[in-house]
């Protein structure tokens, strides 16, 4: 009897030992994650994943850049901020920026509806006559001004502002929809939201032309609530956001 009692003993004790190995997190913690309204696939990802492997809680939100920034300013919401140069330098500047990674590139390409119909290969292309373009406005975007600033330093801004008619959007999502549904014929757009869209367009392979180059960064706040929570999400965000942007074509 006391040899069967032993072993009950000595089974307890090894299941229970299994089962403090995985990180149960704390139940009650959660995390906000702003999100850039041009990361929301790889953000996904990262997010579950990082659940799945701390069991902690994230809570996101997304919308424009701009539209977090007020909010960061003044330590109003959120622990994490995802978003693109030059928000960081703004977040640093505010006085807010607690640890942070950089995991990508965003960069301006063409895209064109499949099979390239107008056999665009350059963007001085977009300027032909009788096509339809589409471009992002440097009123709201970060790409719309490296665009136009292009435009501006080749001598083709007139020309393109042509074929663009009101066709200047805040949103890459809504370019991507345009070429979905074949309403223009080539777009400039981020890489990575071009991505999301690859049943329905293909990127047009070019030198990359642009002065500057911006990368992608999660940012953890130093007003959170939640340091040591925030602390486990930006080591994740080390370790596997990287390799997930690039998944999602957040590359060079």
């Amino acid at each position: 009897m006391k040899s069967i009692q032993k072993c009950l003993l000595a089974t307890i004790v090894v299941v229970l030992s299994v089962g403090g190995c995985k990180k149960d997190g704390n139940a009650s913690a959660e995390l906000v994650v702003m999100c850039g309204s041009s990361f929301v696939p790889p953000n996904e990802q990262l997010c579950s994943e990082f659940t799945a492997e701390t069991g902690i809680k994230v809570i996101t939100t997304s919308a424009g850049s701009e539209d977090f920034l007020p909010l960061v300013k003044t330590a109003q919401k959120g622990d994490v901020l995802i978003t693109h140069d030059p928000y960081l330098a703004y977040v640093s500047d505010a006085k807010v920026l607690g640890d942070h990674v950089c995991v990508g590139f965003v960069a301006p390409v063409v895209a064109v509806q499949k099979g390239n119909p107008k056999n665009i290969r350059s963007i001085e292309d977009m300027t032909g006559e009788g096509i339809r373009v589409a471009l992002s406005d440097p009123k709201y975007s970060t790409c719309g001004k490296m665009v136009f600033a292009l435009l501006e330093k080749k001598g083709i801004k007139e020309a393109m502002m042509k074929n663009i008619g009101t066709r200047l959007t805040k949103g890459h999502g809504t370019l991507g929809t345009f070429l979905k549904t074949q309403a223009v014929d080539a777009v400039i757009m981020w890489n990575g939201v071009a991505n999301t869209f690859g049943d329905s367009l293909e990127i047009v392979d070019m030198p990359y032309e642009y002065d500057t180059e911006i990368r992608v960064h999660i940012m953890g706040l130093n007003y959170s609530s939640q340091p040591e929570e925030l602390k486990q999400f930006i080591e994740f965000a080390r370790w596997r956001g990287k390799a997930i942007f690039e998944e999602h074509g957040y590359v060079k």
